[in-house]
Order: C-alpha cells, then sequence, then structure tokens
C-alpha cells in the first residue's frame, strides 16, 4: 500500500495553527478541489465530510478525502489500493472506473462504482473511511453506470439507484436513457426482487432530455427527493429535482428545473464556470445546506485541460424544493459562510494558489498515481528520491510503465524536478512528462544521441501511437532540472544543469493539444517522473530527488 510522503510546503501557503486561526470563519473558494477529481460524491457521518471521485484507468482508484469544514481537505486513502482489488491494464485513461458514490450506515462505509469495460457495477465496503476496503462484490443485475445505495433509516431498508438503458433498449433518440432502482440487502450485498424503472428519459420525454445519470435519493420531511445530472457532463450539463411520496414513485418534476445549470449564462463572461452538475446535496457544519458538484475552468471555449473539479455553492430548500444557482447567476469563486474553520495536520493545499515540494524519503504520497495499476518492484524511495527502473513499457501504450503522477491543479503551473540519470542506449529516456492519455502528452527526457548526452522534448501525435521530436539540446552527464510550465492553451520547457539557470528548450508549444475537448476523454492532466527503454530490456534506473509543484491561476488570488 502507498504511504504518506513527507511534504514540505511553501511558506506562503501555509498559516501557523492558531487558536484565532481556528474560529475563523470560512471563506469558500471554488473550486473546493483544484485539478482532477470529478464525479464527486459525498457523506456526512458525524461532524466529518468524506468524498470520493472517479479516477478512471489510474491506480490507486477512487481517493477519499476528508474535511469537517468543507473547504480544508485531505486525502486519506484510496478505495482501490490494491491489485488484488482490481487493475485496469489493456485500458484506455478515460475508461477504468465511472463515478462513485460513498454511503454510510450502522458502522459501514459502501462505495459503489462502475468497471466501464470490465466488472460493470460493484460495491466495496470499509469500517474505517480511509481504508482498507473490500474487494468489490460485483452487481451483476445492476446493468448500466452511477450506482448509489439510499438507506431508509425508518424502514431500514436499502435501494440502489442507477442510470440505465432506454425501455426494452430501444432509445427514442441518441442520449434517451432511464433511472432505475432495485431494492438492496445491504448486509449481504446483492439485490432484491425486481427492478423499477422511475425516470423515462429525463424531466420532460416530450424535449428529448438526454443523459439522466448520477442519481442519488434523500428524505426530506415526508418526501424522497430523486436528484440527478441532465444533458451530458459538458457545456450543456444541469442538475435536475423531483419527488415523491413513496419511495418507488411515482417521481414528480420539480416545476423550476433544472436546479444547478449554467448552460444559459454568456459565452464571453469573465473568468467563466461552465459544465456544472452530477450535484450531491449535504447540510453543512452551520446548519445550512450546500450542493457539491463537478463544473470545469475553461481559458477559452470549452478548452481546459485541469479536469472537471469539485465546486460548491449554497442550497436553499423552497417548499421542499432545492435550489442552488438556478441558471440566470453565475457560480461565484467565492461564498462566505458562518462555518467555523478547521485546518488539517499535514494535507496538502487544494484550493486557491498553492505551491509544495514532495520529496519521497517516507514513501509515496496518497494523491500520486500510476497507469492502470502499481509495480511495486518498478520503483523504491528513500532520503535520495524516487528511483524508477527502466521498463520497456512506454506511455503510448496500455500497459504500466514506470510512471508517477501528481494532478495539474491550475491552468498556470510549474512542475520542476532533479533528475539523476545515465542513458546507456538511445531507447533509454527518462524525465518529466505533462500528460493527458496515450495519444495527448509532452515528454522532456534525458537519452543519449550518437554516444553523446542529450535533452529530447516529444509531442505525441494526436490519436496515433507515435510521437515527434520537437527539439534536442546537448547536456552534460550530471544531475539535471527539468521544468514544465503550464499557461492555459500554452507550453514552455526548460532545463538547468546547475539548478540555477534554466535554458529554453521550447516555448508557447500547443497546450490545446493536452487538453480534454482534444483528447475526447473524461480526465485532467497530470505532471509526471516517467522513465522507458522503449520496447527494450534494461537495468538501469532513474532517480528523481523530488517534485515540485506551483499554481498560480490569476482568478483564484
Amino acid at each position: 500500500m502507498l504511504k504518506t510522503a513527507f511534504t514540505t510546503f511553501c511558506l506562503a501557503c501555509v498559516m501557523a495553527l492558531s487558536p484565532l486561526a481556528q474560529a475563523q470563519k470560512v471563506t469558500l473558494n471554488n473550486p473546493i478541489l483544484t485539478g482532477f477529481y470529478p464525479d464527486p460524491s459525498i457523506v456526512k457521518v458525524g461532524t466529518d465530510y468524506y468524498s470520493v471521485h472517479s479516477t478512471f484507468s489510474y491506480f490507486p482508484g477512487l481517493p477519499i478525502m476528508h474535511s469537517r469544514d468543507l473547504k480544508n481537505w485531505k486525502q486519506i486513502g484510496n478505495v482501490i489500493s490494491r491489485p488484488s482489488q482490481m487493475d485496469f491494464m489493456g485500458e484506455r485513461m478515460s475508461r477504468g472506473l465511472f463515478a462513485p458514490a460513498i454511503t454510510y450506515y450502522k458502522g459501514i462505509y459502501y462505495v459503489t462504482c462502475t468497471d466501464i469495460d470490465h466488472d460493470g457495477n460493484f460495491v466495496v465496503t470499509a469500517t474505517n473511511p480511509a481504508g482498507p476496503y473490500s474487494n468489490p462484490v460485483k452487481l451483476p443485475q445492476v446493468r448500466g453506470i452511477d450506482p448509489s445505495i439510499y438507506f431508509d433509516e425508518a424502514t431500514d431498508k436499502a435501494y440502489i439507484v442507477y442510470n440505465s438503458d432506454a425501455p426494452d433498449n430501444k432509445p427514442l433518440y441518441p442520449g434517451h436513457r432511464t433511472v432505475q432502482m432495485y431494492e438492496f440487502d445491504y448486509k449481504n450485498l446483492k439485490t432484491i426482487g425486481e427492478k423499477k424503472q422511475l425516470i423515462n428519459g429525463g424531466v420532460d420525454i416530450t424535449k428529448k432530455p438526454v443523459w439522466i445519470e448520477g442519481p442519488h435519493i434523500l428524505k426530506r420531511n415526508d418526501w424522497y427527493i430523486l436528484y440527478c445530472a441532465e444533458g451530458g457532463t459538458s457545456v450543456n450539463h444541469s442538475q435536475v429535482a423531483l419527488r415523491s411520496k413513496d419511495i418507488w414513485g411515482p417521481y414528480v418534476p420539480f416545476e423550476g428545473n433544472p436546479v444547478l445549470t449554467q448552460r444559459g449564462l454568456p459565452a464571453d463572461r469573465p473568468n467563466p464556470i461552465t459544465s456544472a452538475g452530477h450535484a450531491q446535496f449535504i447540510e453543512g457544519p452551520d446548519g445550512n445546506w450546500y450542493s457539491i458538484f463537478l463544473a470545469v475552468r475553461p481559458y477559452e471555449g470549452d478548452f481546459y485541460n485541469t479536469g472537471r473539479e469539485m465546486f460548491i455553492a449554497p442550497l436553499t430548500w423552497v417548499n421542499d424544493w432545492p435550489m442552488i444557482e438556478h441558471g440566470e447567476k453565475a457560480i461565484e469563486y467565492k461564498y462566505a459562510t458562518n462555518i467555523k474553520e478547521v485546518k488539517q495536520k499535514g494535507a496538502l493545499p487544494q484550493n486557491g494558489n498553492f505551491a509544495y515540494t514532495m520529496t519521497f524519503d517516507k514513501g509515496l504520497d496518497l494523491s500520486l498515481m500510476h497507469l492502470r495499476t502499481v509495480d511495486s518492484s518498478s520503483f523504491k524511495t528513500s532520503k535520495n528520491g524516487l528511483t524508477l527502473t527502466l521498463k520497456p513499457e512506454t506511455i503510448s501504450e496500455l500497459g504500466n510503465p514506470s510512471f508517477v503522477a501528481k494532478r495539474q491543479q491550475h491552468m498556470y503551473s510549474v512542475a520542476e524536478t532533479e533528475l539523476n540519470f545515465t542513458p546507456k542506449t538511445e531507447k533509454e529516456k527518462a524525465g518529466l512528462v505533462i500528460y493527458q492519455d496515450e495519444s495527448h502528452f509532452y515528454f522532456l527526457a534525458k537519452s543519449i544521441k550518437d554516444g553523446k548526452t542529450q535533452v529530447e522534448l516529444y509531442k505525441s501525435v494526436h490519436r496515433k501511437k507515435e510521437v515527434e521530436l520537437i527539439n534536442a539540446l546537448p547536456v552534460g552527464n550530471g544531475k539535471l532540472n527539468l521544468k514544465i510550465t503550464s499557461k492555459a492553451d500554452k507550453v514552455d520547457f526548460e532545463i538547468s544543469e546547475n539548478g540555477k539557470t534554466y535554458k529554453i528548450v521550447a516555448e508557447n508549444l500547443d497546450g490545446k493539444h493536452l487538453s480534454t475537448k482534444v483528447s475526447g476523454g473524461f480526465i485532467g492532466n497530470v505532471y509526471a517522473m516517467y522513465a522507458t527503454s522503449s520496447g527494450e530490456k534494461s537495468d538501469n534506473s532513474a532517480s528523481f530527488k523530488f517534485l515540485k509543484y506551483s499554481g498560480n491561476d490569476p482568478v483564484l488570488k
């Protein structure tokens, strides 16, 4: 299992704890989890909040985040933390795990999710929210995506609600889906009886609504509130609500739907937040209600590189109907609250602008990720840094290369590492990558050509397993600092042989090549330390002393 690494924070982004600081009231800074933390689900247990997020084909999967004030978040575990639970070998990066949901009942945490290409829907359990979680229990009757469990405490019954196919698998139009539900035996982790359709198409099938998904149920007074995403997870995304006095329906749509969307706002508004939806409602520490949801921060049109992030907004109940931002009003970047701030020791900063340096003397931080599974024999950590064994696998393929990644959390960000590596052949390469998926990345590598050491910058070829050489510069055989700077739709690459003065390898390269829109997937960028022997066997290795990250988005100041 991955261990928590010692992390050195920059002085500019860490405040000393004090009684005064603890008593401060929280201003919620959107996004509350920056970067690739999509499809959020949240549960409140006592005074604690836990969220879980999609990771698709990254490993470990489904990070568990903890907060007591909805602002300060700390990763405490991963639901899929062992290869024996699940791996994603052979799967493209935007496949794997879709849209988890977390619930809690009688001392047990339940996480449901969909492995889109292999295991289908499954459930895992744990008595500690940090894990370890059980091996997945498959739910073959639950055919679809986005399952979530609702526990009805009054009856001690549970239900599993999910997105499914159109009636009789005969869609009336593209994107025609349904929401269906089974009773669920939460002790034996299996469905009971027959499924029932709760929603056909969406809130009004005559308007041909698409992608009714991410369903959740909550009880308010005598009403069962069924709320779902609608419109797809892009610019037409929204959240809708229905309700019934009976858990099985019929569910009546809210006349004021959608309860959340940004799709009708002017496209030229400054610093837009778009694609809002896939929400879940939660009571805050101050007794007020809030909604967490995914949204994105594009730098132009629908172009963004940081993935779908977790946002928050106040929720108001009107006659037992939920209202967030109805669409006439833009989601704000800051919300003042009466919540008392509770910071967590050792937590990496997650919102606003920040900087920190990861070292590896105590293992890998829980937030770091591999491609598809973890090969513990391919790396080691020590006071000297992270050492990666050169494996034949490359990041253009569907395997498990020597690759350790951290999320890009700002559109304006810098990642830097110090590399100690002596290549022996021209196929041996190690360095720093900015990575969207198998065919959308840049690789700043140290290698050798005609017996001379050099730095090489590669760009992947759109939707092909190929790379093109952008530039090459001669360097010595000693340590080498590698730096990648993201500037929204532009990317710079630099090197330093003394750690002080930097030389440009290339600047203002196409950042849209790394966007979710161009790649066509669901994920955000990561910065990764990577070493490969490009299809050949090797006994060589590369060491990375640290991974330094800083983010500085003007709108987040």
